[in-house]
């Protein structure tokens, strides 16, 4: 635990409130809803525009929110262990440009995904049923019942369940270390065995771009981690074209 603590103070600035102001917004979920019955999750986290329970500020507040320890967990893990080089590398202000760049490209790329969806399944509604679903989706949902048409089903689950986490942004974060530091060997889990950074982050990619082909209506956005990568590759051939260094 000691050890922990010295390795969190020694991160440079961005990086360490970044993870500690994750950390907080848990805890303060958590409580929220154990003492209050509040949902902050419902408040903060990302809604499609057309859905009642949108509003602006979630674009920003949806980065800072995760559904459960583990989800914030392996996200403050990777930024962790990649986000700090990256900081010391780029300084503090670059860092937090690119992040937060990530981020809202993960929820513009994210919520075009959504658009796609939502007017395809609104060709296949009667407008009766789609008028029951925008007025009373959100509260058929809260009380634990779905609607038994598949298509109401689908746009009721579409128009309120709010995305959540920092996953857009911590790919970009890997999609960055891949490309300043491309042969650094990194140490796979699963299964054990070394690989360069360049080829983990190209693998990875392929196979959050096979997963948003093959399962659009997963609980995971793929399309958003694919945005944060494409958002952050892009700011990085802006910046080295426009700067003496990339550095």
């Amino acid at each position: 635990m000691n050890g922990y603590g010295r390795g969190l103070m020694a991160l440079p600035p961005v990086v360490k409130n970044l993870i500690l102001i994750n950390v907080f917004m848990l805890i303060a979920d958590f409580t929220a809803k154990s003492v209050f019955g509040v949902d902050l999750t419902a408040v903060l986290g990302l809604y499609f525009p057309k859905s009642d329970q949108f509003m602006p500020l979630q674009i920003i507040t949806h980065m800072f929110m995760h559904a459960n320890f583990m989800h914030l967990f392996f996200n403050m893990f990777a930024l962790y262990m990649f986000g700090g080089i990256l900081e010391n590398v780029w300084g503090p202000k670059r860092f937090l440009i690119y992040y937060l760049v990530c981020g809202l490209g993960a929820a513009l790329v994210h919520e075009t995904v959504i658009m796609f969806e939502y007017n395809k399944l609104i060709n296949t509604v009667s407008p009766d049923n789609l008028q029951i679903v925008i007025d009373n989706g959100a509260k058929v949902l809260n009380e634990g019942k779905q609607y038994a048409d598949v298509t109401m089903r689908d746009l009721q689950m579409l128009l309120n369940t709010p995305t959540v986490g920092a996953s857009g942004a911590i790919f970009g974060v890997l999609l960055a270390f891949g490309v300043l530091f491309p042969n650094t060997q990194l140490m796979l889990l699963f299964p054990p065995i070394p690989i360069k950074a360049k080829y983990f982050v190209i693998g990875y990619g392929a196979i959050e771009l096979y997963l948003a082909l093959t399962q659009p209506g997963s609980n995971i956005a793929h399309a958003a981690h694919l945005g944060g990568m494409l958002f952050g590759y892009i700011l990085i051939r802006y910046w080295r074209k426009t700067t003496t260094t990339l550095y």
